[in-house]
């Protein structure tokens, strides 16, 4: 072996032992954290669209009514204003339900609002509820108060009489009353028969379906009425006659037929022909009769007659001491109230 190759062979082994002795410096190692391995790629994918949210108006708050405090001293009191539904008398078949409407004002210094109600008071119900709750209404501001009523099942006029109530279940003054009322008048379904002149001309075929309205209770009260202003005279009262009645009905239903406000009948009777057709047979007869609308009450007719100065006969039949006993007839029409009266001496 050559020097040169020796030469090359040591310096080759010395290279190799420095490379393998060399140990590198030990240095602090850093705290290193937990790292969660990255999920493999995948396939990227399509963005979805974001919906844009439309801007939502926000709910305005309506406005609520504070409940009112009224003063301690404060005064409950109301005027009535009209009849909106159902002005009194108005005609109602049997059975019909209806709606009764008042405006009254408030002419006190409370508040009507909850506790305020409106009742039944006197007379008939007409099938009301027992209470209906009023609208809030200040002072000096109008209501309009409502109820629902049915109309009975009998013919006749028919009242109910209704009131306001506080809080404190008080019934409140109504101008210089406290109620309000509902009269209607209930059809019999009673036709009369077509009427026929003397001159036999042929029936108004607008009077051919009158339908009038009997009340019995009113002919009572007539009754009562007259023989109260014959005791005041200290006259005997008047007794009832079958035979008058049923003359003066006959006339009472005529003259609301056919508009009459007179004696003669529209198929031109008389008293005296009446009562003869219905077998009377006393020795004098005479008669009362009136028609208005609106129809007055028992009372203010027998006024009416009392006072009357243009016929001063209507007063001296009332305290006759002539006549004896009488006939009382009432009928109802297209709002219209007729009363007929007949006097008579056996």
């Amino acid at each position: 072996m050559s020097t040169k190759t020796l030469s090359l062979i040591i310096l080759a082994a010395s290279i190799l032992s420095a490379c393998g002795a060399q140990t590198p410096e030990v240095t602090d190692t850093p705290a290193v954290s937990a790292v969660t391995e990255a999920p493999p790629a995948t396939e990227t994918l399509a963005a979805t669209e974001t919906p844009i949210l439309e801007d939502t108006p926000t709910p305005v708050s309506t406005a609520t009514l504070e409940p009112p405090e009224n003063d301690a001293d404060c005064t409950n009191a109301a005027a009535f204003v009209s009849d909106v539904t159902v002005p009194d008398n108005s005609a109602v078949s049997a059975g019909e339900v209806f709606t009764k409407t008042w405006r009254v004002k408030n002419t006190g210094t409370c508040i009507w609002w909850e506790g305020y109600t409106i009742s039944h008071y006197s007379e008939e119900t007409l099938n009301a509820l027992e209470s209906v709750p009023l609208p809030r209404t200040n002072p000096g501001e109008t209501a309009d108060i409502s109820m629902e009523l049915t109309a009975p099942d009998t013919a006749g006029t028919h009242q109910g009489n209704f009131v306001i109530k506080n809080p404190e279940e008080l019934i409140m003054q109504i101008d210089n009353d406290s109620r309000l009322w509902v009269i209607i008048n209930v059809a019999n379904t009673v036709a009369s028969e077509p009427t026929t002149t003397s001159g036999g001309d042929e029936p108004d075929p607008d009077k051919a379906d009158c339908s009038f309205i009997l009340d019995p209770a009113r002919t009572d009260e007539v009754l009562a009425a007259i023989n109260a202003y014959r005791a005041e005279n200290n006259l005997p009262a008047y007794t009832m006659s079958a035979q008058l009645a049923q003359a003066a009905q006959a006339h009472a239903n005529d003259m609301a037929c056919n508009q009459l406000f007179v004696h003669t009948g529209s198929d031109g009777s008389t008293p005296q022909t009446r009562v003869a057709a219905a077998g009377y047979t006393g020795s004098k007869v005479t008669e009362n009769v009136y028609g208005s609308y609106p129809p007055l009450t028992p009372q203010e007719v027998k006024e009416w007659w009392r006072l009357d100065q243009t016929d001063p006969a209507h007063n001296k039949n009332l305290i006759s001491t002539q006549y004896t006993e009488v006939g009382i007839g009432y009928a109802f029409f297209d709002n219209f109230g007729y009363y007929a009266v007949v006097f008579g001496m056996p």
